[in-house]
């Protein structure tokens, strides 16, 4: 068992140099300043590669490409975010991930690829075998690189938002989004310039060809590769601090997997009309719905872990008894936010949302610090998530226990020991109780980790007496919680 140290004091003076703080930062180190540099880097990406692909299409072109390519966008995007449900991670890192892809990393492929190839045609003066290299080595390695960079960033730079392979997949596949979008406005709009100098009327032939294969057949072909470099950056995530090698090739792995099987399908071109059809069918669409279970399978792993991890918290005071079985069903975490909103409004669902989502990474911390993988910060980071629940719980608590009850009517979540008619409101506890844990707790030093001493009690209030007004029926009046 892990042991940590006691919570620290607040400091009670000013803080000066000897207590580490930096009193003025450098320009670069304010938040400004980086959030101002990346967004101008990125814009300053996007028109760039608006004027490459423009010039490559044409206007014509390239509307009719954009207006062909952002087919698939928000089917992909619905996808990924819908995976992220459990923890789902600020629309900041989504954002920054999918310009990345559509502006960063594809300006930087096709400058690489272009002069990669340029290079290979003159130095061996065969265009068509210059071409047919750069689709099978170059690009697969610069693309993948390229895309490989966001997962990277925010893996670096929002550290608490990636913690394992489902949050690795959905920064992934938002990256690859943006990336496949841009990518299908070149290919599209260039197809469409083929067939008005054919004169092929409208969009036919090559632009339906080509549409067919690249937004039909295979809109999951560039998220399934980069997805592969998520994993093995979600799996690192999940590693202690102290395997750095662990940490290390992990990624490396999943960049090389990514970079192998997008050189495969670019390559499957070579083999004629069967050996494409052959690569697609033997191996994206079988490795395709491999992932898919990978990540759902997760997913469903990380419910569990909710429902396992969070009962020490009920013990603790500072959740009510119902809440890790309803906090541990995405039915029950949508009904309580359904419910919260009939009666006291949107903002309340967002309460509701908030308090899951809160919850949810508190359930993850501890499990890391189960297993001996969390940070130096993970006192901290605990005291933090428990003030966030806390401050919401008189709108969440009732909207997730008469969720939990609805969704089980004939069995009611378990009673966690310390909890019942003697302590509050737990199940089978009496009407009128009050509702939460007895008040006189404070905050203590951790004892050994995994026990109840290791959390600080709660202290919702002075006054032992039922309050009505701090009541579920109070704030939900068509609710009565002690209800058989």
């Amino acid at each position: 068992m892990a042991t940590f140290p006691p919570y620290p004091t607040p400091p009670t003076g000013p803080a000066g140099p000897a207590d580490g703080v930096l009193r003025h930062a450098h320009w670069w180190q304010r938040r400004w300043v980086r959030y101002g540099s990346l967004i101008t880097l990125l814009a300053l990406s996007g028109l760039v590669i608006l004027a490459l692909v423009r010039e490559q299409t044409g206007t014509e072109g390239f509307l009719v490409g954009l207006g062909l390519a952002v087919l698939p966008v928000p089917l992909l995007m619905t996808a990924f975010r819908w995976l992220d449900r459990v923890e789902p991670g600020p629309w900041r890192n989504l954002i920054f991930a999918f310009a990345w892809g559509a502006c960063a990393a594809a300006l930087i492929a096709i400058v690489a690829n272009t002069f990669a190839i340029h290079w290979i045609a003159t130095a061996t003066a065969d265009p068509s075998s210059a071409h047919t290299l750069g689709a099978t080595a170059i690009a697969p390695v610069v693309e993948e690189s390229a895309k490989a960079a966001a997962v990277l960033l925010v893996f670096l730079f929002r550290r608490r938002d990636f913690t394992g392979i489902v949050d690795g997949v959905v920064i992934a596949g938002f990256t690859a989004t943006g990336f496949a979008f841009t990518e299908n406005i070149l290919y599209l709009g260039t197809a469409f310039g083929t067939d008005q100098v054919n004169g092929a009327p409208g969009i036919v032939s090559v632009t339906a060809a080509t549409f067919f294969v690249r937004v039909i057949m295979a809109p999951f072909a560039h998220p399934l590769f980069t997805v592969l470099t998520g994993i093995g950056f979600g799996i690192a995530a999940q590693s202690a601090d102290r395997q750095r090698a662990r940490r290390i090739l992990l990624p490396l792995c999943g960049l090389l997997l990514a970079m192998g099987m997008h050189a495969l399908w670019n390559g499957s071109s070579t083999f004629g009309p069967l050996g494409f059809l052959a690569v697609y069918a033997a191996f994206m669409v079988p490795a395709f719905g491999l992932l898919t279970w990978l990540v759902i399978w997760t997913r469903q792993r990380e419910l569990r872990t909710v429902r396992e991890e969070l009962p020490a918290y009920v013990m603790a005071g500072w959740l009510g008894p119902a809440e890790p079985f309803a906090l541990g069903s995405m039915g029950a975490r949508r009904l309580a936010r359904d419910y919260a909103g009939q009666h006291l409004g949107k903002p309340a669902a967002r309460v509701v949302a908030q308090y899951e989502a809160y919850a949810t990474s508190l359930a993850f911390l501890r499990h890391r610090g189960r297993l001996g993988r969390a940070g130096a910060d993970f006192v901290v980071r605990e005291r933090e998530l428990l003030t966030e629940l806390w401050n919401r719980r008189q709108t969440a608590r009732p909207a997730l226990e008469y969720a939990a009850r609805a969704t089980t009517p004939a069995t009611p979540p378990p009673m966690w020991p310390g909890y019942g008619p003697q302590h509050g409101a737990g199940y089978g506890g009496q009407p009128g109780a009050v509702y939460g844990p007895q008040p006189g707790g404070a905050y203590g030093a951790p004892g050994a980790y995994g026990y109840p001493s290791a959390y600080p009690v709660a202290n919702p209030s002075p006054n032992p007496s039922p309050n009505p007004s701090a009541s579920p029926s109070a704030q939900y009046p068509a609710y009565n919680p002690y209800r058989s």
